[in-house]
């Protein structure tokens, strides 16, 4: 297995940031715009709190890879202080934990188009939200992911390959959640919100100081269990920290239709703190991860991250996104790609040579041929059992389905043969 060396940020002291956490701009961002008079603007009018949010973008990390946000009078010092001692290594080590993510994900894709996998979700433009988060997280946190945290999974220790055995139809999982704290994917929108908080409201009665992080994107959070989440772990303090990835799509609907405010003022509605950062930046969404983290393992309960970024490929390797978005937009968006930005930062502060670049370039295509040689290794899926499973004493409808079913594979049986 190829493990990435970007060491986990040591555990830090109760006391450690813990003064001022509520009452600074990071507490302070869910209240700033509550009194917008959403309700009477129009499908087309941009809200206050929409427009005036643009300010309240949590960034460290320019796309230019200036590093921003560290002067002690600025609004995100607080989050800035908990990558001020981030090391050289230690950002070579989020630089390739990008690459490497990425060139698995574009393998996976490559191994779907060729009728290796039943479905691929891309990560494409979202690994920093999903490398700086996950190296946030302690070994004895859990995390809860959706099906595209293919980042997280790296950053938690599971073997990529073993990510792709669901895909192929050949298992329900592939690994053992607790041998990483990481839970199996989630294909059902949104309810891992609902599995992480009454864990973490479990480890609260466990006496356990370690925290609960849940991700889900901009869709789900539409969904009734998300909201149920957020406000059952409100009531009961849980320490959990609830991740959005908000790419911009909920498949083919875009922001417009799934909210009229920013996603992270939503927090304010149930009582815990909301901050949105720019889901771009692997500096800033590892600092305000370590930041939710750090107070939830202090008993000061949940907060919501609203990752703001962009999901530059398709839904899912069946999406084409282009029926529904225009080009220039991904076009725009590719100028703030998380891996670009990282690398000129590494290049202007000399933190990074081009046999480093090269170096992890080899590195990445061992990897991708490995998993290659994994997933063609892997037994084909019996395409029967659905049938097996719907009804435990059998079913007259199913028997005749299966039948139908089996007939159409014959067809292609017989094609070949002719």
């Amino acid at each position: 297995m190829t493990e990435s060396t970007a060491a986990r940020k040591p555990r830090r002291s109760a006391g450690s940031k813990a003064a001022g956490t509520t009452g600074t701009k990071a507490a302070g961002t869910t209240g700033s715009k509550a009194g917008t008079g959403a309700q009477r603007t129009t499908s087309t009018t941009r809200t206050a709190a929409q427009k005036g949010s643009e300010t309240e973008l949590v960034q460290l990390l320019t796309p230019e890879g200036e590093r921003v946000g560290t002067a002690k009078n600025s609004p995100y010092a607080e989050y800035a202080s908990y990558v001020a001692d981030i090391t050289p290594d230690e950002l070579r080590g989020l630089y390739r934990d990008m690459v490497l993510t990425r060139r698995f994900d574009a393998e996976a894709t490559a191994l779907q188009r060729q009728g290796e996998l039943g479905l691929w979700a891309s990560l494409l433009g979202q690994e920093a939200a999903q490398i700086g988060s996950g190296r946030a997280t302690r070994e004895d946190d859990y995390v809860f992911p959706t099906y595209r945290e293919h980042g997280v999974a790296w950053c938690r220790g599971v073997d990529p390959t073993n990510l792709l055995g669901m895909f192929r139809g050949v298992n329900n999982g592939g690994w053992d959640p607790n041998s990483n704290n990481f839970h199996l994917y989630t294909i059902v929108i949104g309810s891992q919100a609902l599995h992480a908080t009454g864990y973490a409201m479990g480890i609260t009665k466990d006496g356990a100081d370690s925290g609960v992080i849940a991700y889900f994107g901009d869709g789900a959070s539409s969904q009734g269990d998300v909201s149920e989440a957020f406000n059952f772990a409100a009531v009961y303090n849980a320490p959990v920290v609830f991740f959005c990835q908000n790419n911009q799509w909920a498949i083919s609907e875009s922001n417009e239709k799934q909210t009229r405010v920013p996603l992270y003022q939503r927090a304010q509605g149930f009582g815990f703190p909301g901050v949105r950062v720019d889901g771009n930046d692997v500096l800033a969404s590892l600092a305000v991860t370590r930041w939710a983290l750090d107070r939830a393992r202090r008993g000061e309960g949940p907060a919501l991250i609203e990752a703001y970024t962009y999901r530059m490929g398709a839904h899912t390797t069946s999406d084409d996104p282009s029926r529904y978005r225009h080009d220039d937009e991904r076009v725009a968006w590719e100028a703030k790609d998380p891996i670009l930005r990282l690398r000129r930062f590494l290049e202007s502060a000399h933190h990074a040579d081009e046999g480093f670049f090269a170096e992890l370039e080899a590195e990445s295509e061992t990897l991708g041929k490995r998993v290659r040689e994994v997933v063609r290794a892997m037994p084909d899926p019996d395409r029967f059992a659905i049938f097996e499973h719907a009804y435990a004493d059998g079913h007259a409808l199913v028997d005749e389905e299966r039948a139908q079913f089996a007939a159409y594979q014959a067809s292609f049986a017989d094609a070949e043969g002719v």
